[in-house]
């Protein structure tokens, strides 16, 4: 999928601005429990793209260590004054790939999720769209990526 306008994000202060130079290569909303917590809602809805495809257009971020489910744990891109969440950085992927907090696009109203997950974890009150791709866990990627995002991903990660 081609990007028809280039998307933009920001904090709610206004400064960090950032761009993406391609569409995501998929769009995952996240309903395990520890998404929750970090974003005080019912789920997180995270946009995937290559890091090299992210461009900080004004200011500096700040990058904070967080634990996750993994116990791994992952690095947080915040504004540094509103703390906003802007990105994340999974230890499985490393810097490669960069999780996009949709929310914080100007054009999040158009960006809907590819797949659910861990939904066995969701809110008793959720309902999902009919015909989704809901996974009660985390989900196989050749079951929900097209072959081109997966391409995508395995030139990001150096294994293609």
């Amino acid at each position: 999928m081609s990007v028809e306008k280039e998307m933009r994000g920001r904090c709610t202060c206004g400064e960090i601005e950032y761009a993406l130079g391609d569409s995501f290569m998929c769009v995952h909303s996240c309903h395990c429990t520890w998404c929750q917590r970090e974003t005080g809602s019912a789920f997180a809805l995270n946009g995937l793209i290559e890091r090299a495809k992210l461009t900080v257009t004004k200011g500096t971020p700040t990058e904070v260590e967080t634990a996750s489910n993994s116990g791994k744990g992952q690095t947080i891109a915040r504004c540094p004054s509103c703390h906003v969440a802007l990105w994340s950085h999974y230890a499985g992927a490393g810097r490669a790939l960069a999780f996009v907090r949709v929310g914080t696009l100007d054009q999040a109203r158009e960006i809907t999720p590819d797949v659910f997950i861990f939904t066995s974890t969701a809110v008793p009150w959720m309902r999902f769209p009919d015909g989704a791709k809901i996974y009660p866990d985390y989900y196989p990627t050749k079951e929900v990526w097209t072959p081109e995002a997966i391409a995508r991903r395995n030139m990001a990660l150096g294994r293609g």
